[in-house]
């Protein structure tokens, strides 16, 4: 299902990984250090890629990982990307820009991703983005650490969200979710709520709109237009 992006937006959910931060190096290599370290074959680079942005758990199930052998991957990668791989990431050029030129025209600009809210919260304090979003580093909606599968999932992040946006005087007509995987796309549809897809993440060619995103984005400056109009 596709829908429409609103005639005018307010409030935008905006995904971390692939859409603000280029994090696929450290996650990958302690993906690579997690899966050898608690006695699993490690998959290709390839596959291991396509572990971020979804939620870990729904990631592992894909490899034949599941139950007490996901935790025991999960818990591996996690010691790793706590010690080595969560600052080794980058801000996509031009993000802080676009987002500066969001916030200037009165957009309301949240986080909502499926990476662990702990983490999401020291991966943006440390690029300094919480100047672009309400409330800094309160505008943060993360994962449960804790939580696998279904639960972790991206659309309980999603509904966090819009029920922050909601308390700031959102509109649910006018709202945008924008990211780079179609998981990202699914959960905000499942709430009704439309996405702008960036190509510049984590996709395959075509999966942002075999999803249904409501529009496609190629730069950040033109996802500052997509938003702005």
């Amino acid at each position: 299902m596709t829908l429409s992006l609103p005639h005018r937006t307010t409030h935008v959910l905006l995904d971390l990984d692939g859409t603000l931060t280029d994090s696929a190096p450290g996650i990958v290599a302690s993906l690579r250090t997690g899966f050898a370290n608690a006695g699993f074959a490690v998959p290709s680079d390839d596959v291991l890629r396509s572990f971020v942005g979804p939620p870990l758990g729904a990631s592992m199930g894909r490899v034949g990982l599941t139950g007490a052998d996901a935790a025991a991957a999960i818990a591996a990668y996690r010691e790793d990307f706590e010690a080595n791989g969560m600052f080794d990431n980058s801000v996509i050029p031009g993000v802080p820009e676009a987002l500066a030129e969001l916030r200037a025209a009165g957009l309301t600009l949240l986080v909502a991703t499926a990476k662990p809210e702990n983490y999401a919260l020291q991966i943006v304090e440390h690029f300094g983005l919480e100047g672009y979003l309400d409330g800094g580093l309160a505008g943060v909606h993360g994962a449960d650490p804790e939580a696998v599968g279904e639960v972790a999932g991206k659309e309980v992040v999603v509904e966090r969200a819009l029920a922050h946006a909601v308390a700031l005087g959102a509109d649910a007509g006018q709202l945008v979710m924008v990211g780079d995987r179609e998981h990202d796309v699914h959960a905000a549809a499942h709430h009704g709520v439309p996405t702008i897809g960036v190509t510049w993440g984590y996709a395959e060619p075509g999966e942002l709109e075999a999803a249904g995103a409501a529009a496609i984005a190629t730069t950040p400056a033109e996802l500052r237009k997509l938003l702005a109009n």
